[in-house]
């Protein structure tokens, strides 16, 4: 059983080291700490050095091992004793649901939190491409826009690219309360702690928490603790995912994640390249995305959302740019969008989902084609539009977008609290020449 007590109590005892690798600080330079002794260790093994202070192996060297702090080496002095604690795993369990846990698996509501039996590697394999299922069904997420035009199905990874405040976090939220999954696993990288709080209390509320689990490593907190954050919430997916289960994973976000592993990257010699990233973030982040969406036969499905901070909407800076080319469709926010008070601000002209044309059938195929079509036509004639210069009747597409507008943009704000059918039954409203009266929309 995975919450048997006793299997729980025995893995923990089996984890114990039976015997004990100590160093010895050689020298501190530059945050990084060399340990002396001969002594059998391997890169990104976890250390306890001298005062308590954790650490991370980054590199080997004929005159010693190059250890990185958790935090800056204040108290740290020649000849203190290192401990070596080996490679260091997380063993999520069933009983994590509804609670917020650290990188390393322990508890940050105050309450005791048990061990799963089996400890999972931080930075496992995803299952063999020939073995992966394809992606499965269509998703009821709640919100109009992505039961029908930008839709998700079962095991997709989607990216979330937006600035600050143009509201990513509240529409993570809506996700993990409205998509049909088992579970959700939510990765908070370097949020601020109030943030945290606020996300977990009021954004995600209790009927979300209830079947949640939120991995958070706040912004106060080590490059190595953020960058770890992201590979333990993606092995609590894994958890529930070989149980058979449908996990739906949010992450916020992959810019701060590769953020940490430049700063981790850098301190341990790598060169700088991409825009002051090193080489190795291409890999790190598709690494990690590459965990999640279906899994093989006899396991569930990972679907991903993946956050992605773009500032000044730059779709070209490192970060995006790798992610992007990876996944399988991406919604992008636009901060004028969500100033005029449309929530949630996406720009579906510049967002698409890949499920498509397979996750819909034809007429409702035909639907989404046409609705592009006129937002596509008002918005190249927006300028003139707005400035009184549109003559009507110059373009029967513009005549029937400017019609259509403003129906079509209040129908991207909607909540949806019955069915994706009913969602494109709302669509088809919306391209009829017919008054739309003003329907619900989400929350900012």
């Amino acid at each position: 059983m995975p919450n048997d007590p006793i299997a729980q109590l025995s893995a923990r005892l089996n984890c114990l080291n039976k015997s004990q690798k100590i160093g010895r600080i050689g020298s501190i330079s530059g945050g990084i700490v060399t340990v002396s002794g001969q002594v059998d260790v391997a890169v990104g093994d976890r250390v306890e050095l001298g005062s308590g202070i954790g650490g991370e192996v980054l590199g080997l060297a004929p005159d010693g091992i190059l250890v990185l702090p958790d935090g800056v080496p204040d108290g740290l002095a020649l000849g203190q004793v290192v401990r070596f604690l080996g490679r260091v795993g997380i063993s999520p369990d069933d009983t994590w649901l509804g609670r917020v846990v650290d990188a390393f698996g322990k508890p940050l509501d105050g309450r005791a939190l048990a061990a799963g039996p089996v400890e999972r590697r931080l930075r496992s394999a995803p299952p063999l491409a020939t073995s992966r299922r394809p992606l499965g069904p269509r998703l009821e997420t709640g919100m109009a826009a992505l039961n029908t035009m930008l839709p998700l199905v079962r095991g997709q990874r989607i990216g979330l690219f937006a600035g600050s405040g143009v509201g990513k976090s509240t529409l993570l939220a809506n996700l993990a309360r409205g998509v049909s999954a088992d579970m959700t696993v939510i990765a908070l990288i370097g949020e601020r702690g109030r943030e945290v709080k606020h996300f977990v209390d009021e954004v995600l509320g209790a009927d979300g928490m209830a079947r949640s689990v939120v991995v958070a490593a706040t912004s106060d907190k080590s490059a190595l603790e953020r960058r770890r954050a992201a590979w333990a919430s993606m092995a609590v997916a894994e958890h529930f995912r070989d149980q058979g289960k449908h996990v739906l994973y949010l992450a916020d976000s992959v810019t701060r994640f590769a953020e940490a592993h430049r700063e981790v990257a850098l301190s341990g010699g790598e060169s700088a390249a991409l825009r002051g990233f090193p080489p190795s973030t291409t890999q790190t982040i598709m690494s990690l995305a590459e965990r999640a969406g279906p899994g093989a036969s006899g396991q569930g499905d990972i679907t991903a959302v993946f956050s992605v901070l773009v500032a000044g909407s730059d779709m070209e800076e490192p970060v995006a740019d790798i992610l992007r080319g990876v996944l399988d469709g991406h919604i992008i926010l636009d901060r004028e969008i969500a100033e005029r008070g449309r929530y949630p601000a996406i720009d579906l002209l510049r967002s698409v989902s890949r499920s498509l044309p397979a996750a819909a059938s034809f007429d409702e195929n035909q639907l989404i084609a046409e609705a592009r079509r006129l937002l596509g036509a008002y918005d190249r004639a927006e300028m003139m539009i707005q400035a009184g210069l549109y003559t009507a009747g110059t373009d029967p597409a513009i005549d029937a977008a400017i019609r259509v507008w403003p129906a079509l943009d209040r129908f991207l704000g909607e909540t949806e609290t019955e069915s994706t059918t009913h969602s494109f039954a709302r669509l088809a409203e919306c391209l009829s020449p017919k008054s739309i009266a003003p329907r619900k929309t989400a929350a900012a």
